[in-house]
């Protein structure tokens, strides 16, 4: 028998009206009380899904501070105009805001009361089950988390794309530039790099995949394993990076090393910025329909569907990975 409001009344002492308006997350409560009557039902098994839920008037897109930076803005810039535009055909306001871990993100949401929540990126999953208990509506967009409402590029579809796409110009040595494999996207890119490597029987050599750690400049960062990889012997053909940003980076510690772009070094990024385009050269990618991408995750929430979406990717050719 599946736990009911009246149930969690009885376990905490609390009055129907108090346990509703916890679960609610609406102001009007003691922190000490709120908490309780949550943890009671987090205990008990309450179904936080059946909280009933009213017409969609404004959505509060949320994403997570270390997205709101100078090379993250030209992914995520659009992907929060694609929502905005859908939200405007809707008749739906949408707030942006940007969240810190720290931060006590329940009091966001009970402060600016949305119906509904948009979070794009990568969030950690304790501060994502705080904005389901908020009991809102609540959609993932480039995230992908078991159980959640979700829209996201066909990652490892990119990645194997990109990684078959250097294989088949002939290079042999391919390396990997990567992230955190705590965020969703860059695991399955990953594996996509992967998936091409053993298609193709050739070696998925662990010395040829650096990961970037973790710093306030990313771009040192990436700097930093480009130039490790330069220094082996051989040194790599071949370089697939997890983002534009990084590829392009990339691609100018390998220029100013003396090599030549595609010639001694072919290089592939993902996502498509409008920079990759305008590089020089050119940069080879692995594009995404990032506006498309926000519009998903407002149809998600609008329409309160229950769905884990993946959106396609397309290979876009250019010069920085032409065979010669």
């Amino acid at each position: 028998m599946s736990v009911t409001v009246r149930d969690l009344a009885q376990a905490t002492g609390c009055s129907i009206g108090t346990v509703s308006r916890a679960l609610k997350n609406q102001p009007g409560l003691g922190e000490p009380t709120r908490a309780r009557i949550l943890s009671a039902a987090r205990e008990l098994g309450y179904d936080f899904g059946r909280l009933r839920i009213g017409a969609i008037r404004r959505i509060a897109f949320l994403l997570h501070e270390q997205h709101n930076t100078l090379s993250s803005s030209p992914f995520y810039s659009p992907v929060l105009q694609g929502a905005e535009q859908a939200c405007r055909r809707a008749g739906v306001a949408l707030s942006f805001y940007v969240v810190h871990p720290g931060e006590a993100v329940a009091e966001l949401v009970r402060a600016q009361q949305p119906d509904a929540i948009l979070c794009a990126g990568y969030f950690e999953p304790e501060l994502v089950a705080v904005l389901r208990d908020s009991g809102k509506p609540l959609a993932l967009v480039d995230m992908h988390l078991p159980g959640f409402n979700s829209v996201n590029p066909d990652h490892h579809l990119g990645g194997y794309l990109a990684t078959r796409h250097l294989i088949r110009t002939g290079r042999r040595r391919i390396a990997m530039i990567a992230g955190s494999l705590a965020h969703y996207s860059i695991h399955q890119r990953e594996r996509g790099y992967r998936k091409a490597l053993f298609e193709a029987r050739m070696l998925a050599d662990p010395e040829l995949e650096v990961h970037v750690p973790g710093c306030a400049d990313p771009d040192a960062g990436v700097r930093q394993a480009t130039l490790k990889l330069l220094a082996m012997q051989p040194r790599p053909d071949a370089l697939f990076c997890y983002n534009d940003s990084a590829a392009l980076t990339a691609m100018q510690t390998c220029l100013e090393a003396g090599l030549k772009v595609p010639a001694d070094i072919a290089i592939v990024g993902f996502d498509d910025i409008s920079a990759a385009a305008q590089a020089i050269p050119p940069l080879s990618s692995i594009a995404i329909d990032k506006e498309a991408l926000g519009a998903a995750g407002v149809a998600l929430l609008l329409d309160k569907q229950t769905a884990e979406l993946t959106l396609p990717v397309q290979l876009i050719v250019r010069e920085s990975s032409y065979d010669d």
